[in-house]
């Protein structure tokens, strides 16, 4: 399942909590480059990686003028862990019930084992200054996915 979203269309408006209990809105990063990321689990390997991954070229992506938001199913409380655990700089959304998800695709049936669930599909929405998505990342490469993000901006 791809999100039903394309590239150069207006993003979609958003607001929600983070683990901090700041309201986090599409809004807010007017005239900034935001690289908007879904990830279905705080704790999993995978989604670890890539929020280690974010972190440890943080400064690189604000030298680049890019802003990071993270969004997944968890509460806030379980995102504040994780942030601390892995001392994440940038704001996770708690999007318990699915809102933004939803809104921007990433929700939907999923597949491991032969079992089927529903989840979030790991998709990362680069938004340039104007509100407009410049680039859809389907299935982002987790180590390396800063390098994919600066690299779809300068695209």
């Amino acid at each position: 399942m791809a999100t039903h979203l394309k590239e150069g269309q207006k993003a979609p408006a958003f607001s929600g909590k983070d683990q901090n209990g700041n309201k986090i809105s599409l809004a807010q990063y007017k005239g900034k480059k935001l690289a908007l990321y879904f990830y279905p689990q705080d704790f999993t390997p995978t989604c670890t990686v890539q929020a280690c991954n974010l972190r440890d070229h943080f400064s690189v992506l604000k030298q680049h003028g890019i802003e990071v938001v993270g969004v997944s199913p968890d509460d806030a409380q379980k995102h504040k862990k994780f942030e601390e655990r892995n001392n994440l700089p940038f704001p996770l959304i708690a999007d318990t019930e699915h809102t933004i998800l939803e809104k921007y695709g990433v929700w939907g049936e999923k597949q491991m084992f032969g079992h089927k669930y529903m989840g979030v599909h790991r998709t990362t929405f680069l938004i340039d200054e104007q509100g407009r998505i410049k680039k859809i990342i389907l299935k982002p490469k987790t180590k390396q996915h800063a390098e994919e993000i600066i690299a779809g901006f300068q695209n």
